[in-house]
């Protein structure tokens, strides 16, 4: 009876193998791919291409723009009226424009004395300048040692200003919105915004300022970021190649061809009206900063990007800082494009060019399809080809379009050459995080507004002259297993086994080293590990 009940339970075509649950497994897996699995494989393979193409022309038009820029030596100097800020015997002072420095911060015991200082070490006439220290922090110590400091350098006769609130309603934005309401703020013309962790040199506002004085079209000045801990270890330089690429390639380009790119919410100097015209602060999304950008782009300013002036700061030296971080980058611009995209579109005061550009560039391309594409095809559907060898992935897809790409990216770090095998390992993981966090931006999911503090480490303080002393390799564990790459590290192991099981030798090394490096993520290794010589 039990046999018979067996038997009727399963169709006739497995009662051959009804005791062999793998042969009855194959046996389905065999009668769906045809009919099924491969159409569907087969559409996501062209649909990826797509994808890669697009992400691709992106790349090589702003490679070619890049070339034309350095060629021509179209630097910003040369492009707008900069002269230098001179004294006035009539009218003394009173000829600089009032500057107002703000510095936001939570919780920051590490680099609290490190920001105030070189904020108050700017070289700009005394009583022609106010700091700002818009203080959220809410540990009470921590507090009161940032007002120790303010009251320390107001003592010196800097005119700095000491900020707190009742909450942390906004986050970032909040801060900045509420320390623009006070009253000397309207005694100011521009503003200087700084993160806890940045170190401007003194010259800062010699050096940005006269943009914004002979150019009354020009809203926002921004400089570039400079790393004083890229050297920490694997994963810092990882990250510098990144944003190497960001700021020698993309702010470049759309500063020179567009007059738009994203504030990067520091090391950047705002006009105050063009802020006030724009509608302020918003805290609608985790990119705040972005938002402001975009908005006071649509009223028709223009932003210059100098790269020759650095600003030192800190990169995330752990692994789960950087997730938070990524998470909140990668959602923060999908959640505004779905916010903006049909505001840029209805807009009549920039040109149709532009609003492409904002729309298609900036936005789809970067903020969406470069996540999502680096993640469904390298890491999804190229390993599932291995399985479903009827579908074939063309070389120019698989081999020759990522090369060029990762390439390209290399030029911002020429110096870390060496490590492109590494960068690719290491994006592909974070492409994960990047991907997911994307998705729930653009479907105002339930992180969509987490915001999470990047922890630092102080590690500028720490930053001595000559030589470091030689370190020896470290490896720390994170603090809990991360499931999200545990699975996808043994969905890449399995597809590496299976081709070199079956002797195809597709992607098999390629396969065994991404899966290693989602392992290696999974358990918490990578953040500090392989110092530099």
């Amino acid at each position: 009876m039990e046999r018979l009940s067996t038997t009727t339970m399963l169709p006739d075509t497995f009662q051959g193998t009804r005791d062999d649950i793998a042969g009855q497994i194959g046996l389905i897996w065999q009668q769906a791919k045809a009919p099924l699995i491969v159409p569907l494989l087969k559409l996501l393979v062209v649909v990826c291409l797509g994808m890669s193409l697009m992400l691709f022309m992106e790349r090589v038009y702003m490679g070619i723009v890049i070339v034309f820029i350095k060629l021509f030596g179209r630097k910003p100097e040369k492009s707008y009226k900069c002269d230098s800020m001179r004294d006035d015997l009539e009218l003394g002072h009173s000829a600089y424009p009032m500057v107002l420095v703000q510095i936001p911060m939570y919780n920051e015991k590490e680099v609290y004395q490190l920001s105030i200082g070189a904020a108050c070490g700017l070289s700009w006439p005394s009583d022609r300048i106010i700091i700002q220290v818009l203080d959220d922090s809410t540990d009470p110590a921590i507090k009161e040692l940032v007002e120790l400091e303010c009251q320390r350098w107001a003592s010196k006769g800097i005119n700095i200003k000491y900020e707190i609130r009742d909450n942390r309603n906004g986050y970032k934005a909040g801060a900045l919105k509420e320390g623009m309401k006070h009253n000397y703020v309207k005694l100011c013309d521009y503003v200087a915004i700084f993160d806890a962790d940045f170190q401007p040199e003194p010259d800062f506002l010699w050096r940005t300022i006269p943009f914004l004085v002979h150019n009354p079209e020009i809203a926002l000045v921004q400089a570039r970021w400079k790393f004083v801990n890229a050297d920490e270890c694997l994963m810092t330089r990882m990250q510098e190649m990144s944003l190497d690429y960001h700021f020698t390639v993309e702010q470049e380009v759309g500063s020179a061809t567009y007059n738009f790119f994203g504030f990067n919410g520091t090391a950047g100097v705002w006009r105050i009206s063009a802020i006030n015209e724009a509608g302020g602060w918003k805290d609608r999304t985790t990119v705040e900063d972005m938002d402001l950008a975009v908005r006071a782009s649509l009223k028709g300013w223009k932003f210059v990007y100098v790269g020759d002036i650095k600003v030192k700061n800190e990169l995330p030296s752990t692994f789960k800082a950087f997730r938070y971080q990524q998470h909140r980058w990668s959602c923060g611009p999908a959640n505004l494009f779905r916010k903006m995209a049909m505001e840029i579109v209805r807009n009549k005061r920039v040109s149709l060019w532009k609003k492409l550009y904002v729309v298609y560039s900036f936005f789809f391309v970067r903020k969406v399809i470069a996540h999502t594409v680096t993640f469904f095809f390298y890491c999804v559907v190229l390993p599932a080809t291995v399985l479903v060898p009827e579908v074939e992935v063309p070389k120019w897809g698989s081999v020759y379009i990522p090369s060029i790409i990762t390439l390209l990216n290399a030029v911002g770090t020429p110096r870390s050459f060496h490590l492109l095998m590494f960068w690719i390992l290491f994006e592909n993981v974070m492409s994960l995080h990047r991907t997911k966090a994307t998705f729930i931006g653009l479907l105002e999911a339930g992180r969509v507004n987490e915001w999470v503090v990047t922890e630092k480490l102080g590690d500028a303080l720490k930053m001595k002259s000559g030589a470091k002393a030689p370190r020896k390799p470290r490896f720390r564990v994170g603090e809990r297993l991360h499931l999200l790459e545990l699975v996808v590290g043994a969905y890449l192991f399995f597809c590496g086994c299976y081709d070199l099981n079956f002797g195809r030798n597709r992607y098999f090394i390629y396969l065994f080293l991404q899966s290693f490096a989602f392992f290696i993520a999974g358990v918490g290794y990578v953040g500090t590990f392989v110092p530099n010589s």
